[in-house]
């Protein structure tokens, strides 16, 4: 599904709130989490269809990976990734 495609279906989007406080929650977890779970581990209570939605985008992002068990946190930011390759070996 296209970003496009989810926003006419939706008829609107999260708010950015919504969207940091779901990232925050799944980096907090760092583990394949349920949507159920996700639910009851958000701070704030959030809508299903909300959630979906947001989950979509992140997805759409490539920082998640949806998949039958659940959702997993996958995203790496730059600093993290230096940090990593500091500690590499090179081949």
């Amino acid at each position: 599904m296209t970003q496009k495609q989810i926003f006419e279906k939706v008829g609107h989007s999260p708010t950015l709130t919504t969207v940091l406080m779901v990232e925050g929650t799944l980096k907090e977890v760092g583990e394949v989490i349920t949507i159920a779970d996700l639910k009851r581990r958000m701070p704030k209570k959030i809508m299903h269809q909300t959630l979906i939605t947001t989950l979509d985008y992140l997805q759409m992002s490539g920082k998640i990976i949806i998949g039958t068990k659940g959702v997993l946190w996958v995203y790496t930011e730059k600093k993290e990734l230096d940090e990593l390759i500091k500690r590499g070996t090179e081949i």
